[in-house]
């Protein structure tokens, strides 16, 4: 069948008439909720997707909204299609091959009439539905169980030594730089890259993630003479500090793992050398990732004539320094802490593989 069989299209509209940041109903774009309106266009339990922007991110919504005219409704017929199989199905279809423009991504509506999708029963469509709804439940309580212990972690940091501004325990105040033995930054400019057997690993922006991790799911690498120039500049080395300084994700940090090898960075990411002397890797990220910090950090960037966060700034960045025994019992309990946080990211990542097996299973 074709959707045109099995489905409606409703447009969206303009908001401006509609909202109201009381109003009962929410409204859509195609990234999500964008506000509140007075009435709505979709009923609940319809399929949104983008016809602009974000064309490749469904999302169903269980209440009536009001969707902006940068998105489609797509409204199952419910005698032969349900629409949480419907929205399944497009979680797993790939809307950007129907893509009909070269710059921002484009959705019509006759082209999204003309996709095919296979209708079983509705016993089946119930069954499928209920195995995906219970895989999806468990990652979301993984994803919550990890957030939730990401926040312990802040709110020990919190309780061994205060804030960084109010400093109520009357740590020794100091500057990032005073507790390091080198702040620097990746290559400016642009690089040759290379296949992985031909060259280094090259950090960007995109590498280092909200959860604080190295994620090394899209890689670049770079020619040996370039990797050499960064390496022997920045010298990366376990326990060293990565920090994003360009970006939408400006702020977010990580520790260099053991496990990562030689690499060299861009421009986006700057390298902090902690002086074991003085301070501990894991206490000076926590320092990093603190709400007070941060704030600097998007002042800063804002600040600066090119939007970003210079070494300089970094340098300057306010810090303290709270005795090395109780920065290490900080760091003793991280560690346990990640090894739970380690466990469920595992039963995490299995559940994504158990889920794309089925999705491609009953979806194709």
């Amino acid at each position: 069948m074709k959707f045109s069989d099995v489905l409606d299209i409703r447009n969206g509209r303009n908001q401006r008439q509609v909202e109201n940041k009381n109003g009962k109903y929410p409204i859509y774009g195609s990234g999500g909720v964008m506000g509140r309106a007075d009435d709505y266009i979709c009923d609940a339990e319809t399929v949104v997707i983008g016809r602009k922007g974000s064309i490749n991110n469904p999302i169903f919504v269980n209440e009536p909204f009001w969707n902006v005219d940068t998105a489609f409704g797509l409204v199952a017929h419910r005698e032969v299609l349900l629409p949480k199989y419907l929205y399944y199905f497009c979680v797993k279809f790939n809307f950007e091959q129907l893509n009909t423009t070269v710059t921002i991504p484009s959705l019509t509506k006759a082209n999204l009439l003309q996709i095919e999708i296979n209708v079983p029963d509705m016993e089946t469509q119930l069954h499928v539905v209920g195995v995906l709804d219970k895989i999806c439940h468990l990652i979301e309580l993984r994803q919550k169980q990890l957030h939730e212990l990401d926040q312990v972690i802040k709110s020990r940091f919190i309780e061994l030594f205060g804030d960084v501004k109010t400093n109520k325990f009357g740590w020794e105040k100091c500057r990032f730089g005073d507790v390091s033995v080198k702040i620097t930054d990746g290559e400016h400019g642009t690089v040759p890259r290379v296949n992985k057997d031909d060259g280094y690993l090259y950090l960007m922006a995109r590498n280092i993630t909200k959860d604080g991790t190295v994620d090394l799911s899209e890689t670049s690498y770079v020619p040996e003479d370039v990797h050499r120039k960064i390496y022997k500049r920045c010298n990366p080395e376990k326990d060293d500090i990565l920090l994003v300084c360009v970006g939408a994700t400006i702020g977010k940090c990580t520790i260099v793992p053991a496990d990562l090898g030689e690499f060299s960075m861009a421009r986006s990411v700057a390298l902090i050398k902690p002086d074991k002397r003085k301070v501990d890797s894991t206490f000076l990220v926590s320092l990093l990732k603190s709400d007070a910090i941060q704030s600097d950090i998007s002042e800063c960037a804002h600040a600066a004539a090119q939007a970003g966060l210079y070494t300089n700034m970094i340098v300057n960045l306010d810090a303290f320094l709270p005795p090395l025994e109780l920065q290490n019992q900080f760091s003793a309990f991280v560690e346990q802490t990640d090894k739970s946080k380690m466990a469920i990211q595992q039963s995490l990542d299995k559940l994504e593989m158990l889920k794309k097996s089925l999705m491609q299973q009953y979806f194709g």
